[in-house]
């Protein structure tokens, strides 16, 4: 079977994009050179790759099992491509990261941090729900993921690195001013706004419910930090986020920390990547960053 480098990087592209059009763009190719190329990978192979439905490319079986050889032999070629530069002086290169969204908080700032100390280093930083994290993570598409709650049954190198609190809010106009510290049992008649299902956040609020023996009054779900904030604040119930989306946030003249026992709830920030997985020296340079950086 001879298959080139290049053509293992158009079929990476035509799995990322759908598209034999968009893939012949990323490679600066023109279409029909594309699906020449693409041709000859079907041909080599000797079973169907790829078949298109309603002008999208859907990958067969074997069509994703190449894609993922693709992808790992072209992170495999940035790595040695940055161990080449570091052993010539330089450092530049490339730089995957995929983060949950509750992580958007101070994440860019930590990348910011790194690119200025970095400044041949291009980063792609990809914000998504835990389950849409855990989807990259588990296709290998990143180099570093961060989130609160990593995944139990996947091989995972894994490392904590920053504390993220959970704390209970409501509406400034309810709760403010200094109280008696509450007890969970005090909250039975709030209704609770909470995180969606499957979200870091509601799996450790979850947890705590339980250890607890509580069962709270949920009256919605949110897929978001900034809707529970607007929800709260508008007096349809109390709400747990973590304090990094209270930090630097004009709406909390609207909203006020509830002081109750058992908050808040002390879950933690995981860097991981899949334990097989080699990084490359830009990616190992920004995990011990993380660990370098100032608590906030």
């Amino acid at each position: 079977m001879h298959i080139t480098f290049r053509q293992l990087r158009l079929f990476e592209a035509l799995a990322a994009t759908g598209s034999v059009s968009k893939a012949a763009a990323a490679l600066r190719v023109t279409q029909p050179t594309a699906s020449a190329q693409l041709k000859e990978i079907t041909e080599a192979v000797g079973l169907p790759l790829y078949e298109v439905i309603g002008r999208r490319v859907h990958l067969t079986g074997t069509g994703q099992e190449l894609a993922k050889t693709a992808r790992s032999i072209a992170l495999e070629m940035e790595a040695f491509r940055q161990y080449a530069d570091g052993v010539k002086g330089l450092s530049r290169g490339q730089l995957r990261i995929a983060a949950v969204s509750t992580a958007k908080y101070f994440v860019p700032r930590l990348v910011g941090s790194f690119c200025k100390a970095h400044p041949g280093v291009d980063v792609s930083l990809q914000v998504l729900n835990r389950d849409g994290v855990i989807a990259r993570l588990r296709e290998n598409l990143d180099d570093i993921y961060i989130m609160s709650q990593p995944p139990e049954s996947m091989e995972l190198a894994d490392k904590v690195f920053k504390d993220n609190p959970l704390v209970l809010i409501g509406a400034k106009s309810e709760f403010r001013g200094k109280r008696p510290k509450r007890q969970l049992a005090d909250l039975k008649s709030q209704r609770f706004i909470m995180r969606e299902r499957g979200s870091g956040t509601r799996m450790a609020v979850d947890h705590h419910f339980r250890k607890h023996r509580f069962r709270p009054d949920i009256r919605m779900e949110l897929g978001s930090n900034e809707a529970i904030k607007e929800a709260v604040a508008g007096g349809l119930g109390i709400g747990v986020v973590s304090i990094h989306a209270l930090q630097h946030d004009t709406s909390m003249n609207d909203l006020a920390m509830i002081d109750v026992d058992g908050f808040p709830i002390m879950s933690r920030w995981h860097v991981v990547h899949l334990k097989a997985k080699k990084l490359s020296p830009i990616a190992d340079a920004f995990k011990a960053s993380l660990f370098a950086a100032k608590p906030s």
